[in-house]
C-alpha cells in the first residue's frame, strides 16, 4: 500500500478494507525514501494499492516513480480511483489494474489476488503456474497470458516434469527414464527435440535452461 497515510488511513480506506480482510497491509508515503527500505528490498509487496481517488495526476506521479524503484519495479500496481476520475485516464498509465472508490471489499480482495497469481507461481496436482504461463494439467491445457497453447502430451509432461523442480538440473537420460518412463528405448535426441519443440511454441517465454554439456532445467 502506497500512498499519504493521512489519506489511506480512513476507516473507509483501502488500508482498512484490506485488513478487514485479513490482509497484511504496510502503509508507505509517497515522499519515503523507498529504495533504502530494507523491507521492500528482501521482501516485496505482493501488490501496491495506490489510492489516487480523484486525483489521477497524483496516482500518475506515484505510479511513476514506483516504477523507478527496482524492489517494486515488478510488483503489480492497483490503482484506486474514483468514478468521475475515470474519463482522465491515459492508455501510457502504467497500473496493472484499477478499482473504483468507495469500495467494494469483495471486489478489490479478487483484483489484487487476481494481479498477485497473474505474476507469481504455485503448483498443485493439477496446475502450476509460472508467471504469464498456466498448466493446467487435469484440462491438459496449456495458455500463456491467457492464450491456449498446443502442446503434444509428451511434450507436456516434459514441461510439467521440469517446472515441478525449478532449479534443479536433469540428465537427458534422466529425463527419459522419468517423462517417457523406464521401458522407453528412444536415444537422448528425443528430448532434445522436445525441448525444441515446446521453446518454439511458448517464443519469446522460454522456462527451460540448457545445462551445456549436462542437460536441462526449469528456470528458478
Amino acid at each position: 500500500m502506497i500512498g499519504a497515510p493521512q489519506l489511506v488511513e480512513r476507516p473507509d480506506g483501502g488500508a482498512a478494507t484490506l485488513r478487514d480482510l485479513g490482509c497484511r497491509v504496510r502503509v508507505a508515503d509517497l515522499w519515503e525514501p523507498l529504495e533504502e527500505e530494507a523491507s521492500f528490498v528482501h521482501a516485496p509487496p505482493a501488490a501496491v494499492l495506490v489510492e489516487a481517488l480523484d486525483r489521477v495526476e497524483v496516482g500518475r506521479a506515484v505510479l511513476a516513480r514506483l516504477r523507478e524503484v527496482p524492489a517494486l519495479r515488478e510488483v503489480p500496481c492497483l490503482l484506486a480511483i474514483t468514478v468521475g476520475a475515470l474519463q482522465r485516464l491515459s492508455a501510457e498509465d502504467a497500473f496493472d489494474d484499477l478499482v473504483l472508490v468507495p469500495y467494494v471489499p469483495v471486489e478489490l480482495y479478487v483484483r489484487i489476488r487476481r494481479q498477485e497469481q497473474r505474476k507469481s507461481a504455485f503448483a498443485d496436482d493439477e496446475q502450476i503456474k509460472l508467471g504469464p504461463l498456466t498448466l493446467d494439467l487435469a484440462a491438459h491445457e496449456v495458455r500463456l497470458d491467457g492464450e491456449r497453447i498446443d502442446l503434444t502430451n509428451q511434450e507436456l509432461a516434459l514441461l510439467s516434469f521440469l517446472v515441478r523442480h525449478p532449479g534443479r538440473v536433469f540428465s537427458r537420460q534422466q529425463l527419459l527414464e522419468r517423462v517417457w518412463g523406464v521401458d522407453y528405448y528412444g536415444g537422448s535426441r528425443t528430448v532434445d527435440i522436445h525441448v525444441r519443440r515446446v521453446r518454439m511454441k511458448l517464443g519469446t517465454l522460454d522456462p527451460i535452461e540448457t545445462v551445456r554439456g549436462v542437460g536441462y532445467k526449469a528456470r528458478s
